[in-house]
């Protein structure tokens, strides 16, 4: 899901960017010293998961995972991804140092948007119902990315259509497992550590 660099138009790398700092800037308000363990390690699990790429036609997936990222981290997101992506991009090419704003916003606005519209599920709700909203989160995510960079895509030129139809057909796969993996993560973390997923994850004020 890396966009690399001279896909895009300077255009959507300007809209990025500006997106990117925003968002950044409001999820280090949200950040404060008991929450830096959470937002280190959920950096770390996107940055091993995403590094690991299967072949499907003629591209490759990755899981992504920020569905779970934004239901325990909120707006804190931002920057916990925005390391990742980094330190991707520097050490292994993956996407590049031009489009890090658009990767940043295309991986974690979606993550901020299952936050609030499953959190809640996820804080109040029967075991049942906090299932369902981890599997919709993890998959809804990986949706919403996918249309994110579309997006990005498509304003870049006529010319990415078709790239960005690949994007969304080839994760197809990737929203299913990512699904189970944030449905079951969730249902453990309600058991174990219920306080990631309770009100520990704060909105900006």
């Amino acid at each position: 899901m890396h966009i690399v660099d001279g896909a895009l138009s300077t255009p959507v790398l300007v809209a990025g960017g500006v997106m990117a700092v925003a968002g950044i800037a409001v999820g280090l308000r949200t950040i404060d010293a008991d929450r830096m363990p959470q937002v280190g390690v959920l950096s770390a699990v996107f940055f091993v998961a995403s590094l690991v790429h299967v072949p499907v036609g003629p591209s490759s997936v990755h899981l992504i995972l920020n569905g779970l990222i934004g239901l325990v981290l909120g707006w804190a997101a931002f920057p916990a991804l925005l390391i990742a992506l980094l330190l991707q991009a520097v050490f292994f090419g993956f996407g590049g140092i031009t489009v890090l704003g658009v990767n940043t916003v295309a991986i974690a606005l979606p993550a901020v948007a299952c936050f609030y519209l499953f959190g809640p599920l996820l804080r109040n709700g029967r075991p049942g119902i906090a299932l369902a909203a981890g599997v919709a989160a993890g998959a809804g995510a990986i949706a919403l990315t996918c249309l994110t960079v579309g997006l990005a895509l498509a304003f870049s030129g006529e010319e990415f259509l078709a790239a960005a139809k690949l994007v969304f057909f080839a994760h197809l796969p990737v929203m299913a497992v990512e699904g189970v993996l944030t449905g079951a993560a969730v249902t453990l973390m309600r058991k174990v550590k219920p306080e990631m997923l309770a009100l520990a994850v704060r909105t900006p004020t």
